[in-house]
C-alpha cells in the first residue's frame, strides 16, 4: 500500500513500550490456537476446548517486560495511523453521504497485555474491537503467526485489512447492528446464535472491502491478495482442519475462508454498503 509521507491519524494509542507482562498462555502453541479461535474478535470454538485444556496441563504463565520501540516498530505504527487515518476519511464521507455522522475510534498498539473496557486480554486474543470503549486492540506479532504458521502470505495490506475488519466492528457499534444480533441471539439454539455471529463477521469483511473499494488509488499490485490470503488464513474452516484435523461447520462463528474472502471481495467490488446482506444470506 503507497502510504508513506501520507496523513496520519491522531487516534492511536501506542502501548508498545509501556504494555503489561507478556502472557504465554500456556506456552507458544497454546498461545497461537487461542488467538486464531479469538481472531477478529470473536468467539472460541467450545468443541476443542477439551483439547486446549489437556495441552495447558501444568504450563506456567510467564511474564517478559515490553522492549523499548525499534526502528522497524516505529515504521509500522506509522503505517498504521495512515491506515486508519484512511478509514476515517473514507467512513466519514460515506456516513455523510448516507446522511449520518461517523464517529472516529481509538486504535490501541500494545505488547503482551492490555486492559480494556471489555476486560483483560493477551496477546493471545489476536486483533480485536471492544465496543465498551470503541476502541480497535492489536498486537502486531499477530502478523507473523498468521503468516509463518498459519500460511497467510503477509505484507502490510494483511495488516490493513485486519484494521479495516476491526473498524468494521466499530460501524457496526454505530449503526446499532451488534446490538440487534447480540439481542437476536438471546433463546436460540447454540447453531442458530453461531449463523447471526458468522453474519456480523463477513458483514465486517464486506465492510472492509468496501473501505478497499474507495481506497484503490493507494493501493499496490497484490494488496487483494495479501488481504484475501489473510482471510483464507482464519477461516473457520482453515482453522478447524488445521487444528482438530475435521471441520464443524455448525460451531462456525466468522464463516468459512471461501465465505470471508466472497464478502471482502463483494464490498471491493460494490462499493456499497446497502449490499453487505449478510443477515439475509446466511441461513
Amino acid at each position: 500500500m503507497k502510504w508513506q509521507g501520507r496523513r496520519q491519524s491522531d487516534n492511536v494509542e501506542d502501548r508498545r513500550s509501556i504494555s503489561g507482562g507478556k502472557i504465554a498462555v500456556g506456552g507458544g502453541v497454546i498461545g497461537i490456537i487461542v488467538l486464531l479461535l479469538n481472531v477478529f474478535g470473536g468467539e472460541t470454538g467450545k468443541q476443542i476446548a477439551p483439547v486446549l485444556e489437556q495441552m495447558q496441563g501444568g504450563q506456567q504463565t510467564q511474564t517478559e517486560t515490553a522492549a523499548p520501540l525499534s526502528k522497524e516498530d516505529e515504521e509500522m505504527g506509522n503505517f498504521v495511523r495512515v491506515t486508519l487515518a484512511d478509514t476515517e476519511d473514507i467512513w466519514s464521507k460515506i456516513f455523510e453521504e448516507n446522511g449520518m455522522t461517523y464517529k472516529n475510534p481509538k486504535l490501541v498498539l500494545f505488547r503482551g497485555s492490555v486492559q480494556t473496557a471489555c476486560g483483560g486480554a493477551s496477546s493471545a486474543s489476536g486483533p480485536f474491537y471492544c465496543p465498551g470503549d470503541q476502541k480497535v486492540y492489536m498486537d502486531l506479532a499477530f502478523f507473523e503467526e498468521l503468516k509463518t504458521r498459519f500460511g497467510a502470505k503477509g505484507g502490510d495490506f494483511a495488516i490493513a485489512y485486519v484494521i479495516a475488519h476491526e473498524i468494521g466492528h466499530h460501524i457496526q457499534t454505530l449503526l446499532g447492528t451488534s446490538a440487534k444480533m447480540r439481542q437476536a441471539q438471546e433463546g436460540k439454539s447454540e447453531a442458530e446464535a453461531n449463523k447471526l455471529s458468522v453474519a456480523l463477521e463477513l458483514q465486517a469483511d464486506f465492510y472492509a472491502g468496501v473501505w478497499a473499494h474507495y481506497n484503490q488509488q493507494n493501493l499496490d499490485t497484490g494488496d487483494i491478495d495479501e488481504a484475501l490470503s489473510a482471510a483464507n488464513a482464519v477461516g473457520d474452516d482453515a482453522i478447524q482442519s488445521k487444528m482438530q484435523g475435521h471441520v464443524v461447520p455448525d460451531s462456525f462463528t466468522h464463516g468459512s475462508s471461501e465465505q470471508r474472502m466472497y464478502w471482502f471481495k463483494k464490498g471491493f467490488k460494490t462499493g456499497d454498503i446497502k449490499q453487505g446482506t449478510t443477515f439475509e444470506e446466511i441461513q
